[in-house]
């Protein structure tokens, strides 16, 4: 039997020597685009991200965001202000038209006793539970009103506790209300500070609605602002509770000791 002449394949590992493989690309086709699948792009090669890497583009940009908040912060305090005059215009005119002083929306009986808890007090008349009872209802409806110009603001339907402090800080007429705020309401809404991404006066926007009730001049050294008028009534305001507070056990202590 003669040999073949064809080159026989050997079987088994090879321990060494310089044999010869063929590259892997011969042993593979390229790489067919299949469509709807996504192209791999080698990482020195990809695209750079489209935002704009000018420090012109980028203050342009918050000056736009700016100023678009601005304009609907003016316009939100707009209405708003309109909202208290409208209040005012109404409550005057009710006032004007109003005929019967018998029936009132608060108890003149539980007026007249407050009032009674002053021991200077002796004698009232029937016209001052009728005062105080519509300057009560009055105070109510507007405390209620700025509270929820607060609960619109944060797209809420429901009136809450701390839309009223809200009303409270914003308002400098209301600052005697203060001690009686909750600070926790006050550090997680972060009443009477700016918003973040808005003009600093954003905060306060109801600081500037006037108000339309004109009361009594009041005589030197007195504590309490009306009207329109700004400032910094915190550093006397805000005392004044505070030493009645400290005053009050002393009186307490000292009338047993009297009887």
């Amino acid at each position: 039997m003669e040999p073949s002449s064809q080159p026989q394949p050997v079987m088994g590992v090879a321990t060494g020597g310089s044999q010869a493989y063929p590259p892997p690309a011969a042993a593979y086709p390229p790489q067919a685009m299949v469509p709807g699948a996504p192209a791999v792009v080698p990482p020195g090669s990809q695209p750079s991200a489209p935002f704009p890497t000018n420090p012109a583009q980028l203050s342009a940009q918050h000056q736009l965001v700016y100023q678009q908040a601005q304009q609907f912060h003016q316009q939100l305090q707009q209405q708003q202000q309109q909202q208290l005059r409208e209040f005012w215009a109404n409550q005057m005119e009710e006032i004007e038209q109003t005929t019967d002083f018998k029936n009132h929306s608060l108890p003149l009986a539980r007026i007249k006793k407050i009032m009674k808890a002053d021991e200077d007090v002796r004698m009232i008349s029937a016209e001052a539970p009728v005062v105080f009872a519509k300057a009560c209802e009055v105070f109510i409806l507007e405390l209620t009103l700025r509270s929820w110009m607060h609960t619109e603001e944060n797209k809420r339907r429901t009136l809450q506790k701390n839309d009223i402090a809200a009303a409270i800080t914003r308002t400098d007429i209301y600052d005697f209300l203060v001690d009686i705020v909750p600070r926790d309401e006050m550090k997680e809404e972060g009443l009477g500070l700016p918003r973040v991404g808005l003009p600093p006066n954003v905060g306060g926007a109801a600081d500037t609605y006037p108000y339309y009730y004109v009361p009594a001049q009041q005589g030197p050294g007195s504590g309490m602002m009306y009207g329109g008028q700004q400032g910094h009534p915190v550093t006397y305001v805000w005392q004044q509770p505070q030493e009645q507070q400290e005053e009050a056990p002393e009186e307490q202590h000292s009338l047993p000791e009297s009887s």
